[in-house]
C-alpha cells in the first residue's frame, strides 16, 4: 500500500511540475527574446522563483530558510551548496536572495520543457570537454566581474554516497581565489530523504531546510591555498548538515 501511495504522490508531483513549467515557459521565452542578457536572466530567475514557490506549496515539499540575514547582498558571492536531490533546484530558487548565474550540466538541456528554460539561465558545462570547462569558467568570471553572484555545486553531481557530502571539485575554489570573491556556503538538509535520487519511491511530503553559513573570505589567498580552502568549506558544510539533520 505504501508503494502505491508513493507512486501516486510522485505522479501528482510530476504533473504539478510539468503544468507549472508549461505556464512559465511562454513568459521565459518572451523575456529571453525581448530583454537584454542581464535583464532577461533576472526576469527568468524571478519567474523561476514564482514557479518554485508554487511547486513547493502544491506538492507539499516545503522549504524553510535559516540565517539568510548573514548574507551581505551588496557584494557578489560564489554560492556553494550540497547536491543530493532534484528538489535542490526548487530550494535554491526560493532560498538564495541574490540574483545568480548557476553552473549546470549540459545534459539537462535534453529534459523536455525544463531544458528550454534551463539553457536560458544556466552557464552550461560538459565535464568531458576541456574546452567546455574553460568556456564555462570564463563565463562565470565574466558574470562576477559584472557584480553578479554565481552558484556552483562543488560535488559536481548528485551525491549518491551514504556520506553527508561527496568529494569536492576544485572549480568553485579556484574561481574564488582568482577573482578574490568570497564563498557563501549553504546546505540543504533533508533533501535526500524527501526525494531520494536512488530510491524515488521513498519520496514523501515534508520540510526541506536551507541553512546558510557565514561567508568565507578569500582575500589574499593564492592558488597554493586552494586545498586548505576547499577542506575548510567542506568541513563547515558537513558540520552544518550533521547539526541540522
Amino acid at each position: 500500500m505504501r508503494k502505491v501511495l508513493a507512486i501516486l504522490y510522485l505522479v501528482y508531483a510530476a504533473l504539478i511540475f510539468i503544468t507549472l513549467m508549461l505556464i512559465v515557459l511562454p513568459f521565459v521565452l518572451l523575456a529571453s527574446a525581448i530583454l537584454r542578457n542581464e535583464a532577461g536572466k533576472h526576469t527568468i530567475l524571478l519567474l523561476l522563483r514564482c514557479w518554485a514557490w508554487a511547486f513547493s506549496i502544491l506538492s507539499c515539499f516545503w522549504v524553510k530558510t535559516l540565517y539568510k540575514e548573514l548574507i551581505n547582498q551588496q557584494v557578489p558571492h560564489i554560492y556553494v551548496g550540497n547536491h543530493g536531490s532534484y528538489l535542490d533546484a526548487v530550494a535554491v530558487c526560493i532560498s538564495v536572495p541574490q540574483y545568480f548565474s548557476p553552473l549546470g550540466k549540459v545534459e539537462m538541456t535534453k529534459v523536455p520543457i525544463f531544458g528550454m528554460i534551463y539553457k536560458r539561465i544556466v552557464v552550461m558545462i560538459d565535464r568531458s570537454s576541456k574546452e567546455s570547462r574553460e568556456q564555462s569558467v570564463a563565463a562565470l568570471k565574466k558574470d562576477i566581474k559584472k557584480g553578479q553572484s554565481i552558484l556552483i555545486f562543488p560535488e559536481g553531481t548528485m551525491n549518491k554516497t551514504a556520506q553527508p557530502l561527496s568529494e569536492f571539485y576544485d572549480g568553485a575554489f579556484r574561481i574564488a581565489i582568482e577573482t578574490q570573491t568570497p564563498l557563501l556556503p549553504f546546505v540543504m538538509v533533508n533533501n535526500r530523504n524527501l526525494l531520494p535520487r536512488i530510491k524515488p519511491l521513498n519520496a514523501h511530503p515534508g520540510l526541506l531546510t536551507t541553512v546558510f553559513i557565514p561567508a568565507v573570505p578569500v582575500k589574499g589567498l593564492q592558488l597554493e591555498d586552494l586545498p586548505q580552502l576547499k577542506q575548510k568549506v567542506f568541513d563547515l558544510m558537513e558540520e552544518a548538515i550533521l547539526k541540522h539533520s
